[in-house]
């Protein structure tokens, strides 16, 4: 249990330690964020593989750091960032309102995941996967596969 209790507040952390050395370089503080998601999600894939075990702390954990960063991350493509080492697809600036409603949409279904607050695996699995498809269209979308 007190792991489960570390890879929680872990997930927690990875939040806070972006959201705090959040840069005047949008392309870095992108990426710091989408570290964060990318930390939640290998946490969900991780209890939905038995990797290890479920847990409802972590559950909640997870669609917190994920319903974080889509509270913050479409505030950081402004123009002119999409040059440098960016993986952001120059679509979002060429359908811009696009890309926001996608952001939106991540805001939306990781709102109803926080809320549905899963007790066990199999609630947590559908919760999951409609997140987790909502992230895979996005990077079809507007993500550079590097």
């Amino acid at each position: 249990m007190g792991r489960l209790k570390g890879v929680a507040f872990s997930l927690l952390m990875i939040v806070g330690c972006g959201a705090a050395q959040a840069t005047d370089d949008p392309v870095e503080t992108r990426k710091k964020l989408m570290l964060g998601n990318a930390g939640a999600a290998g946490a969900a894939v991780a209890m939905l593989k038995g990797e290890i075990p479920f847990s409802p702390a972590v559950a909640n954990a997870v669609f917190a750091t994920m319903n974080a960063t889509a509270h913050a991350y479409g505030d950081y493509f402004p123009e002119g960032s999409d040059t440098g080492d960016t993986e952001a697809a120059p679509a979002i600036w060429e359908d811009m309102a696009g890309f926001q409603a996608a952001v939106a949409k991540f805001r939306e279904d990781t709102g109803a995941a926080v809320a549905a607050k899963p007790e066990t695996l199999e609630a947590f699995q559908p919760v999951f996967a409609s997140v987790a498809q909502n992230c895979n269209s996005c990077h079809e979308d507007y993500r550079i596969e590097k």
